[in-house]
């Protein structure tokens, strides 16, 4: 079998949008591209580019450009080699593009097998809790609300966001009120989404273990390993950095030797797809840490992170960032938590998506080989 064609269909969406901090453009409309990787047999692989808040724009010309000559005439199941030689090129394109095409080819590897993605790597799990993770929001109050919302819509956990201008007081504050309303022993999390200094997050990391809260995400700047290993030497609660660390697969060693973080973070976009998730979880492994995926910014990604999920040994929870609307789209069975709280992944070969064809082609702009 050898690879014949990659197309890249573009096509807008303007369902919703949210904020997370201040990490992400607040955009009323976006540009997904739909990726189609085509072999000489007639099977093919699909996956999803952009985000509703970082369009497909930004990575489609270097994905054609750049990433297809590389994978053109291969063999699709070469994926670790071809993975390898997109990678040597990533300088010229990004680890979103090259996870796109990363995620197509597992989709068409799973299709000829005739295996769901959790199945082809060997699943480990066969559902997994989800829990649900806030925009950033005006008011305590509506923290409070949401929080109460999610408990009672079956989540097994709720993730804050907070307002990058709080103090550590007003952090404090807040999250004890969450903790208030939500009661004892339901999981609670914090995502401070790199903004805080060393003594905001050493003062609010010490609370938070007070509150029970079962991890600190990101509380210091993306790139500032040296703040980190003195953080985590300090705090009892879990903190867990890594989800936007410059580099790729061979960044996350320094992070795991320097005792820099506790849980290592990624998901199928922003770290190149599912080849190096799977050689990162594995790594942590070996180092007993977990590996947590976090919301992959649409709904193919977010499915393939569950196939991923669902075939790891240290990989805990699911991500659903809320609102909904403002993440899913394209896809007509995409994942809803059950009554456990639980998401399953489809069970359909390769990625086992149903696109949402009529809407796609509704909604394209154009074209591009």
């Amino acid at each position: 079998m050898k690879i014949t064609d990659v197309t890249l269909t573009m096509f807008e969406w303007g369902g919703g949008h949210a904020q997370y901090g201040t990490t992400n453009p607040l955009v009323n409309k976006s540009q997904i591209g739909l990726v189609t990787i085509g072999t000489d047999e007639g099977v093919t692989g699909h996956s999803f580019l952009g985000a509703s808040y970082r369009s497909a724009e930004i990575e489609a010309w270097s994905m054609i450009n750049i990433l297809k000559p590389i994978i053109m005439g291969r063999d699709p199941f070469d994926r670790g080699a071809i993975y390898e030689d997109m990678v040597k090129r990533v300088v010229a394109t990004s680890f979103r593009a090259i996870g796109a095409i990363d995620v197509a080819l597992w989709d068409l590897a799973g299709k000829v097998a005739g295996l769901p993605v959790h199945k082809l790597i060997g699943t480990h799990q066969h559902s997994v809790p989800a829990y649900a993770s806030s925009p950033t929001l005006k008011t305590d109050e509506e923290y409070v609300d949401l929080g109460l919302k999610v408990k009672e819509a079956g989540y097994v956990g709720y993730k804050t966001h907070p307002p990058a201008h709080y103090t550590a007081d007003q952090n404090i504050a807040l999250h004890r009120k969450i903790r208030d309303a939500v009661g004892p022993g339901y999981r609670l999390m914090v995502d401070a989404a790199a903004h805080l200094d060393y003594g905001h997050a050493l003062k609010l990391g010490i609370a938070l273990k007070e509150l029970d809260c079962y991890w600190f995400e990101d509380p210091l700047p993306h790139t500032d390993i040296w703040t980190y290993v003195k953080l985590c030497e300090k705090l009892e609660i879990p903190v867990m950095a890594t989800e936007y660390q410059p580099g790729g697969f061979h960044f996350y060693a320094p992070w795991i030797t320097m005792h820099a973080t506790d849980y290592l973070r990624g998901d199928v976009a922003v770290k190149g797809g599912i080849t190096p998730c799977l050689m990162t979880a594995l790594l942590a492994h070996g180092f007993h840490m977990n590996y947590e995926i976090h919301h992959g910014g649409n709904s193919v990604n977010n499915i393939a992170n569950l196939h991923l999920i669902q075939a790891l040994p240290n990989s805990e929870l699911f991500e659903v960032l809320l609102p909904g609307k403002a993440h899913k789209f394209g896809v007509l069975n995409d994942l809803d938590i059950d009554k456990r709280g639980h998401v399953t992944a489809p069970d359909g070969p390769g990625l086992g998506i149903e696109y949402d064809m009529d809407a796609i082609k509704r909604l394209t702009v154009g074209v591009l080989r």
